[in-house]
This record gives structure tokens, C-alpha cells and sequence, in this order.
């Protein structure tokens, strides 16, 4: 077993098919370092394998909203010491070592010309990169975009995520706050 894994993701909202990816990470590793990509505007640059990622509208929740989210999901799971969560600025590279052990396994996925960037990044850097699976995007399952969607036009969506997840979305009125953003 790896001592360390790193593992990324937006989690725009957390739902139950990042958690799948968090725990296969987890499964890997006695330690899992989560890193919150695109942790504010600052720290978020625009890549040209996929543009919308970026944008505001992509990430409508602040840092602080998915730290409590991924937390609240794999304490769920019953991991809270084998864990750490902080931000990670995807695409600047040149940062990782201020957030990341560099010596750690990092985990991905790849459905997209974003995962494949996302490996060449990692590789180029010479970190140790592991592809958890490879799918055709077709195949990606879930997507937040679909659910925060779901969310604004009232359609059934809690089943799409983790219990404790529905819970502090409601805590933190995020309903309310993405319908006034439409």
C-alpha cells in the first residue's frame, strides 16, 4: 500500500460518484491528501483543454462550502484521521509543492481531454500519477452541473449525493444562492 495519495476535484457539488473516486483513491493509500481545485478566483486560470471549468458559473461554491462537503462525506465513510483536505491550484503547477507532498502517488481519472492534460501536467512534473480508470465521457456517470441544475428547476437530486452532503447544502442555502444566480 502507498503511504501518501493525492487526489483533486472541483466538487461542485459532492456527489456520490466523487465519492466513489475519493474512496477508490483512499483504497490505495494509508494517507489521502484532497485537494480542492479552483479554490478561488486567484489560484484558477483558464486551461485550454476545457474553458468552462473556470468560470464563475462553474464554481458557484466557495472553498470553505466544499472543504465541509468533502469533509462531511468521508467522515461519513469513516475516515477523518487517514485524511487531509486543502486547496489545489490545478493549473499552477508551480504552486503544488505549497500544498502537496510531491512525493505522494497522485490519483486521477481521465474521460476527457481535461484528464489527459491533467496526467501530461502531473507527468511533466515528474510526479508519480496513477489513473484509477479510464472512460469515454459518455460513460462519466454523474455530473455537478446536472445536479446544481436539478437543484434551480426543483427536480429531484438528494439521492445523487451523500447524506451528510444534502445536509449542509441546505445548511448553507446553496439552493437559494443558485437560483438567485440564474
Amino acid at each position: 500500500m502507498i503511504e501518501t495519495g493525492v487526489i483533486h476535484g472541483r466538487f461542485q457539488v459532492l456527489h456520490n460518484d466523487h465519492l466513489k473516486y475519493l474512496l477508490a483513491g483512499k483504497e490505495r493509500c494509508r494517507h489521502l491528501v484532497i485537494g480542492i481545485t479552483n479554490p478561488d478566483p486567484t489560484l484558477t486560470k483558464t486551461d485550454h483543454a476545457d474553458t468552462a471549468r473556470s468560470s464563475a458559473a462553474a464554481n458557484p461554491l466557495s472553498y470553505y462550502e466544499r472543504y465541509c462537503l468533502v469533509r462531511a462525506a468521508m467522515e461519513e465513510q469513516g475516515y477523518c484521521n487517514e485524511i487531509s483536505i486543502v486547496p489545489f491550484p490545478i493549473n499552477l503547477p508551480e504552486l503544488y509543492r505549497y500544498y502537496v507532498p510531491l512525493d505522494a502517488t497522485f490519483f486521477l481519472t481521465i474521460y476527457d481531454a481535461w484528464g489527459e492534460r491533467k496526467k501530461q501536467i502531473f507527468e511533466n512534473r515528474g510526479l508519480v500519477t496513477e489513473v484509477l480508470w479510464r472512460k469515454r465521457l459518455g460513460e462519466k456517470g454523474l455530473s455537478s452541473t446536472a445536479i446544481r441544475k436539478k437543484m434551480v428547476e426543483g427536480e429531484e437530486w438528494e439521492n445523487l449525493l451523500p447524506d451528510s452532503v444534502v445536509k449542509l447544502i441546505y445548511r448553507f442555502d446553496i439552493i437559494e444562492r443558485l437560483k438567485r444566480k440564474k
